[in-house]
């Protein structure tokens, strides 16, 4: 009988629960078509309130971004990041139309017409962030696109497509950008490369590390952030950073990092246990500030074909003393290692930078400067014949890892994708040198390399525009 009666209760709940389910369904359902509120509560230019309401419409996503931003809260709007002089040649005309609309309602009236730049630049942000500005100004970040154009022969020699550049090179390093019929040229925007050029002279991309419109401090901390950009065979410090002991700890226990702590208070020990990317090279840290130029604290150039100090490096040479920056980075080494560590992690990179100079760079440069004297090959287009290939890929590929792989505690870099590839490369690079001299022959040229077809010169470069911006 007790049996029966169970069964019994048991039908009666699942068919109570069967009826109620979809009701709760409805009820979920319901909540999640719910928009959240934004109510313009504090005192802003009526401007604003429009693009505020306009973009709560248009674009949901991306007042959701803003919405949960410090800029939100310190009421900085989209009016006062975009906003322009109707002469700025940036100002889009685009938007101008969006006044003319009949479904924009009171917003939508020529009332609130104001001329605005798609582009916001760093000159935009001075604004607010003078000091960070000027800081990054005088890095390698903001100066990167000149940069590779004094030292890439995939560009001063035009073996690569202007698509090609377009969709790899200048979307880290930066376009320079132009206007279209009234609008930002599709052949140069959308970009935020760091070293992208700007129509008002300005140089660089706030957003290629605090991406629009959340505009995060704890994003640009995160390795991920710096990861965009380097990676790959030529310089992957995000793989290397993966790999060093460093980033063991941030992958273990980086959930528990404090990564909002306020600027200038962001402290080793306390908010991190192990340092990211920025930690090392711009965070604030024990008696040393911080910064937006990322070329301090930096004592060697091993990006270069020959590792030199920053100072010396003719691309970019650094307006500082490579042994003051490199007390500083000691200075940030120290909040968690001792004196002797650091020192002598510093004594290794120097034999290993040493090592590379001397036996691998100099005899190869040395071969490759014989074979052009020898005529064997030519300067007329670098890339077209298979030894300037082979060389530009020792010390762009595996010298390049190996310097920062050792420079980042990355032993696996350092080795079998450092010194051991720069011994295959190097050996048959000398090999083909020696037989060529020998027997006097000149290099294969490949007649039909693909897609060399970009300008071997880079566009001008827009002059400043008035502070009025």
């Amino acid at each position: 009988m007790k049996r029966i009666l169970m069964f019994a209760f048991l039908g009666c709940a699942i068919m109570t629960l069967s009826m109620l389910w979809p009701r709760a369904g409805e009820a979920v359902a319901e909540d999640l078509l719910k928009a959240k509120e934004f109510r313009i509560e504090r005192s802003m230019p009526k401007e604003a309130m429009a693009c505020i309401q306009c973009h709560k419409q248009e674009n949901p996503g991306l007042f959701a971004d803003w919405a949960h931003s410090r800029h939100a809260n310190a009421n900085i709007t989209c009016y006062d990041c975009h906003k322009a002089d109707e002469r700025d040649p940036d100002v889009s005309q685009d938007h101008f139309k969006q006044y003319e609309r009949s479904d924009r309602g009171v917003y939508g009236t020529k009332e609130y017409r104001v001329p605005v730049a798609a582009a916001v630049t760093p000159k935009d942000c001075s604004r607010c962030h003078p000091d960070e500005a000027k800081q990054y100004s005088l890095s390698k970040h903001a100066n990167t696109l000149e940069l590779i154009w004094k030292i890439d022969p995939w560009l001063n020699s035009g073996m690569n497509s202007e698509i090609e550049r377009n969709s790899g090179c200048y979307y880290c390093h930066g376009t320079i950008l132009e206007m279209k019929d009234g609008n930002l040229d599709p052949n140069t925007w959308p970009n935020t490369g760091v070293g992208r050029v700007n129509l008002d002279g300005s140089k660089g991309s706030c957003t290629s590390c605090h991406t629009r419109h959340r505009f995060s401090v704890m994003e640009a901390r995160k390795p991920e952030a710096c990861g965009q950009c380097h990676l790959g065979p030529d310089h992957p410090q995000i793989e290397i950073y993966t790999e060093s002991k460093h980033g063991d700890i941030y992958n273990t226990f980086g959930d528990e990092f404090n990564f909002n702590a306020a600027a200038g208070t962001w402290t080793p020990g306390v908010d991190y246990r192990a340092p990211t990317c920025a930690a090392c090279h711009m965070s604030g840290s024990g008696t040393v500030m911080t910064t937006h130029d990322t070329t301090e604290r930096i004592s060697w150039e091993t990006q270069a074909p020959l590792t030199v100090r920053p100072s010396e490096f003719a691309a970019f040479p650094a307006n500082n003393n490579w042994e003051v920056e490199r007390d500083k980075m000691k200075v940030v080494c120290t909040q968690c290692h001792g004196n002797k560590w650091v020192n002598d992690h510093y004594t290794k990179l120097d034999k290993v930078v040493e090592e590379y100079n001397e036996v691998y760079y100099k005899p190869a440069k040395k071969m490759l400067d014989t074979l052009y004297e020898k005529g064997l090959i030519t300067k007329e287009r670098y890339f077209d014949e298979d030894p300037e290939l082979e060389f530009y890929e020792l010390w762009h590929y595996p010298g390049r890892r190996a310097r920062m792989g050792t420079a980042m505690m990355a032993p696996d870099y350092a080795w079998w994708h450092g010194f051991y590839d720069c011994k295959i490369v190097f050996n048959k690079f000398m090999e083909e040198g020696h037989d060529m001299i020998k027997h006097n022959k000149k290099a294969y040229k490949h007649t039909e390399y693909p897609n060399a077809t970009g300008a071997r010169k880079q566009r001008p470069m827009p002059m400043a525009m008035p502070a009025s911006k």
